[in-house]
């Protein structure tokens, strides 16, 4: 049960990174141009955006991201599994 509910998480967290991908290209941004603005590295959104990774952002990065984006943080949290 552990296990399972590790794999999902880890999915949750994959769409998470794909959904803020999406979101910064359609703002036409780069990984380095919008690390730049949220105050981070560009390999740590590399990692967060990442479909190989399941790194979780704080939820403090994720409403930064949201605000950056202009966006509402339910489309970022549109994890449809």
């Amino acid at each position: 049960m552990v296990i399972e509910m590790r794999r999902k998480d880890n999915r949750q967290f994959v769409q998470l990174g794909l959904n803020i991908a999406y979101y910064r290209k359609m703002k036409g941004l780069t990984q380095e141009q919008f690390a730049e603005t949220l105050g981070i590295s560009r390999t740590h959104l590399s990692s967060i955006e990442s479909p190989k990774s399941s790194h979780a952002p704080s939820l403090e990065l994720v409403l930064k991201i949201s605000r950056a984006l202009e966006i509402n943080i339910d489309k970022l949290l549109d994890l449809n599994l």
